[in-house]
């Protein structure tokens, strides 16, 4: 007679704690809670330290109450095992009003106190898009952030590795104040990436700004770094190559239209840098800086030059050619250029041939983005040189725009085009082409 007194075991039961610990790091807040009340086997498996090494917490401007549940969820739990936390993202989804802000103003405090506190093991703080120059920004409210986040950072300086305060929109002397908290424990920093794309406000000429130069100096192990145009100086490529060029890999440069771009940098500075610093790779993104005068005094020779991306951002000038810029600034990058984003409005000025030159002659070039007027003809060119193996593009996006409401007659080149090509498509690259009225 079988002894049914004892229940039989899952199979779950038997599952090994990496195992385990691999179900539980797939489930979100919520799921992990409940899979804990299983057994004691699971409820310990709650408590492991990987499971919380990354957290990412969203305030939501216009909450509902799915959303109001899932922040004070990740809150809890951030606060509940942030001792094991590596990696902090803070997000803010459309901030709306002052009472918002001075709510996210008090709850960060708590946190980051919390954390100042109980954590040795922070290496990541990402907080992005804070624009502390709006008016939902009492003058209170953000002294009291600014000097909370100094805070922080200074506690955290000897551990973090990655800070990311893109957007945040501060003035010149309360962005030196946040960078120098890094540094404040030794009067040197270690941290090897920092992201500080939009950081100051608009219109700031940060490049002149000696503050802003000793504030650089104390970072002897930037890997990667990540800012505007309106910070580049000779004296700043200088402080990078006496500071950080063992270890400099990838500097990450936006210029935006409305940022000042009109200071006289050097090309000895940069190659000076190039020289001190081997695996040194610079990518441009510009924004509205189309120009040929303006982009030659930028793009200079000198520069070890791996991606450039040029948007105007559907904006049209009757006096700007993009042509000498294909033909006299970019050859230039032949040997180095990697990746070429295009997102032009040139409804004046067809530029097919001079495109397709430029990419032929960048023997390096791997991602081709472009967003422009061109005609169907050009893709099949491309794809036939690239069947002949004379460029070696693995990436091809393009939107052709069009001045015509109807565009199926260039959907079915399009067509055609693709089937002839299908085999190398298919096989060899990562392919997306369409037309786009622009009326």
């Amino acid at each position: 007679m079988e002894d049914d007194s004892v229940p039989e075991l899952s199979s779950w039961a038997y599952l090994p704690d990496v195992c385990l610990r691999h179900v539980f790091h797939w489930l979100d807040d919520r799921d992990r809670s409940r899979a804990a009340l299983v057994c004691k086997k699971w409820s310990c498996a709650m408590y492991s330290g990987s499971l919380w090494r990354c957290r990412t917490i969203t305030f939501y401007g216009q909450p509902s109450r799915a959303r109001t549940l899932e922040f004070q969820s990740a809150l809890w739990y951030t606060k509940k095992f942030g001792k094991y936390l590596k990696h902090l993202e803070i997000k803010l989804s459309n901030p709306y009003n002052t009472s918002f802000i001075k709510k996210f103003q008090v709850i960060m405090r708590g946190l980051l106190s919390h954390l100042g506190k109980c954590n040795s093991h922070l290496v990541s703080l990402s907080i992005k898009y804070l624009e502390l120059d709006c008016l939902m920004w009492k003058n209170v409210v953000r002294a009291q952030f600014i000097k909370m986040l100094a805070a922080f950072l200074k506690r955290m300086s000897n551990q973090l590795d990655y800070l990311n305060l893109k957007g945040a929109r501060i003035t010149l002397e309360e962005g030196c104040e946040l960078l120098n908290s890094l540094s404040s424990l030794t009067n040197r920093s270690f941290i090897s990436e920092i992201n500080i794309e939009d950081f100051f406000s608009l219109h700031l000429s940060v490049y002149s700004s000696a503050l802003f130069h000793q504030t650089m100096s104390k970072f002897h192990n930037l890997t990667i770094l990540t800012f505007n145009y309106n910070c580049i100086s000779d004296e700043l490529l200088d402080i990078l190559r006496e500071r950080s060029s063992r270890s400099l890999c990838t500097l990450n440069i936006k210029c935006h239209i409305h940022d000042p771009h009109g200071q006289v940098v050097s090309g000895m500075s940069w190659a000076n840098l190039a020289k001190r610093a081997p695996k040194l790779n610079v990518n441009f993104f510009f924004e509205r800086v189309m120009k040929h005068d303006h982009l030659a005094r930028i793009l200079l020779v000198e520069i070890p030059v791996r991606s450039i991306s040029l948007r105007s951002c559907y904006f049209s000038d009757p006096d700007w050619t993009m042509r000498p810029t294909l033909t006299n600034l970019l050859p230039a990058y032949w040997h180095s250029l990697q990746k070429l984003t295009l997102e032009l409005n040139n409804d004046h000025e067809l530029l097919d041939d001079e495109l397709l030159q430029l990419i032929l002659s960048c023997k390096r070039l791997l991602f081709l983005k472009v967003w422009a007027f061109l005609s169907i003809s050009f893709m099949e060119r491309l794809l036939q040189n690239r069947a002949e193996r004379k460029c070696i593009l693995t990436t091809i996006k393009v939107r052709i725009y069009t001045a015509q409401d109807n565009s199926t007659e260039e959907e079915r080149l399009l067509a055609d085009i693709y089937r002839k090509f299908k085999y190398l498509i298919d096989s060899e690259l990562n392919y997306f082409v369409i037309t786009y009225p622009m009326v």
